[in-house]
């Protein structure tokens, strides 16, 4: 870097974000649709998603650190894809933003699994949720592999081991009135997951703890923020292709099936979760019930193909899933 230059700025080279045209695109749509209470939740999740990511926006405007940030960001290699929250650029690493926001308390277990727990209606509620540090890592996979196929044998020889420590994983978690409770976490998990309020003090400590003989000038880090922008932009799978629309001219008794399985799903995963003494979400979530539903699956060999339940799940109900939606 060059002896004099004082780079503090924060520069957004993208801010937009296509949870926001697909907000609109449900609130368009949800007075004309089948499932109501199913567009309603995922009107709030985006919601929640979109003012996480506006909540981490504010802090990296206010770092005073010298960064290139990108919002939304499609990174494609092969057949894989990611959709990163957030791509921050600074003189000395990138890192990878997965961002949550999700109301109640975090919880994550000595096996890494993530969890979340909250209130509602007087009830207390725990679910499983889908790792966001899975979700980090993939994002970081699919960009080395990108780097991969573009640097050659010999490129790779020499500078694989510093690309991958460049570029750094980070989940941040945007609820400010909830816990995050790690004290058992697994390290590599630990290390990289944060609350949004930690955001800026996290970046400068670990900008500090990097060797400053390698630090990136301004132009490297607007030239390599940049490549991300040269990845075509794409849309993020459509939460309105979800829906049955009501003017589609849906035969009613199809919807009234459909809202017969889920309340057989719904009394079967109850008296299970009651029989053996579980959470009913270790049997199968209601996100993970409405894929099932989407994906109209209807025999064992269906559920297991399609990914949606972990094996264990599918090796003690899988079965009796199927029967229930089978069910005439």
């Amino acid at each position: 870097m060059a002896l004099f230059e004082k780079f503090v700025d924060t520069i957004f080279l993208k801010e937009d974000s296509s949870l926001e045209r697909e907000l609109e695109a449900l609130k368009a749509i949800k007075d004309k649709v089948v499932e109501k209470e199913k567009i309603e939740k995922d009107i709030r999740l985006l919601e929640y998603g979109i003012q996480g990511e506006k909540e981490i926006a504010f802090e990296l405007k206010n770092a005073n650190l010298g960064m290139y940030v990108l919002r939304d960001v499609v990174v494609e290699v092969d057949d894989l894809k990611a959709q990163i929250d957030y791509v921050i650029v600074t003189k000395a690493y990138t890192y990878l933003i997965e961002c949550k926001n999700m109301f109640g308390n975090i919880i994550i277990d000595n096996k890494g699994e993530f969890r979340r727990e909250y209130s509602y209606n007087g009830k207390d509620i725990k679910e499983a949720i889908y790792s966001p540090y899975t979700q980090a890592m993939r994002h970081k996979d699919i960009i080395m592999k990108r780097w991969y196929k573009n640097a050659g044998k010999i490129k790779t020889l020499l500078f694989e081991n510093s690309v991958n420590n460049y570029y750094k994983p980070l989940i941040v978690l945007a609820n400010s009135k909830g816990l995050l409770k790690m004290q058992y976490a697994p390290y590599d998990i630990k290390k990289c997951t944060i609350r949004v309020d930690q955001l800026i003090n996290y970046l400068k400590k670990d900008i500090e703890k990097c060797d400053s003989a390698i630090y990136s000038s301004k132009k490297e880090m607007c030239d390599l923020a940049s490549r991300f922008l040269s990845t075509p932009s794409e849309e993020r799978l459509t939460f309105a292709n979800r829906y049955t629309l009501i003017e589609d001219n849906v035969e009613k008794n199809e919807v009234i099936n459909k809202e017969d399985i889920i309340s057989r799903l719904k009394e079967y995963r109850k008296e299970k979760a009651k029989k053996n003494n579980i959470p009913a979400y270790y049997i199968f979530t209601d996100d993970e019930m409405n894929k099932i539903l989407d994906a109209n699956i209807k025999t064992l060999d269906e559920l297991k193909e399609s990914n949606i339940l972990t094996e264990v799940k599918i090796r003690l109900h899988g079965q009796e899933i199927v029967d229930v939606i089978n069910k005439e």
